[in-house]
């Protein structure tokens, strides 16, 4: 328990730092797709060959995954490392010694980016992760050679950049308070990807949707029975309330 309240609250302070970095740019809106289980294993895809190199999801059991359908069989030989097993946890594949010598601190576990983003601001856990994935640009003047629009000067890299390619940030000049400032318009794609821009946003909205489901695997049965419950209190004060006519119908 220790260690989960201590994971949480850590990706809570990351969030609050990146936040606090100032997103340039409103959130766009992600796809809703925690129901839909071919891109929820799609997701799961993307997060275990382009995510879990450096980040963990020490609180996610590759067993878990048989909740979006997939077999024991495929978890071992389609997601899980060589090194694990079906019952382990999603541990990062870089070892927490080298991550501090490559990155200057361990990158953040991602078991719960989802739910703690959504803590930060008004905009939705979700929508930051859709956005900030599709907002890298190339920028030279950063150590890693990568900047990012909803998270100014941000320490990673791209993840992705194979799968998007390369784009610049298009800017319109407009007069506020006096000044002459830059909003951005859209984007330039510099240089192709392995994915047209359609598959990318795509692909970028199941993980998405990957990641909001790890955070709560229980979320979409819960709304279920809240439903259910909403409908049985609804029939149930109908029943209360003709029950109560018929008490008290000869009571003067």
């Amino acid at each position: 328990m220790k260690k989960l309240i201590s994971s949480f609250v850590l990706a809570l302070a990351v969030s609050g730092t990146a936040w606090a970095a100032g997103a340039t740019i409103p959130m766009d809106k992600a796809p809703q797709r925690t129901n839909d289980m071919s891109a929820l294993q799609n997701g799961a895809k993307l997060f275990v060959n382009y995510c879990l190199n450096c980040h963990s999801a020490s609180f996610m059991r590759f067993n878990r995954l048989r909740d979006i359908g997939l077999t024991d069989k495929q978890i071992a030989e389609n997601l899980a490392f060589t090194t694990d097993k079906i019952g382990d946890t999603m541990n990062a594949a870089i070892s927490p010694s080298d991550a501090k010598t490559f990155f200057g601190k361990n990158p953040p576990d991602l078991t719960l980016v989802a739910r703690s983003r959504a803590a930060i601001g008004s905009h939705s856990g979700p929508d930051y992760l859709y956005t900030f994935l599709r907002t890298y640009y190339r920028d030279e003047s950063t150590p890693t050679g990568w900047n990012n629009k909803a998270f100014p000067a941000t320490g990673m890299p791209n993840p992705l950049w194979e799968l998007q390619g390369e784009q610049r940030p298009l800017y319109n000049k407009v007069e506020s308070h006096g000044q002459e400032v830059e909003v951005l318009r859209g984007w330039e794609r510099v240089s192709p990807g392995t994915m047209s821009s359609v598959e990318f946003d795509q692909n970028v909205g199941d993980l998405v949707a990957f990641l909001q489901w790890m955070s709560e695997p229980e979320q979409n049965t819960r709304v279920r029975i809240g439903v259910w419950v909403m409908l049985f209190l609804a029939a149930f004060t109908v029943v209360a309330w003709r029950l109560n006519a018929v008490f008290w119908k000869d009571i003067k």
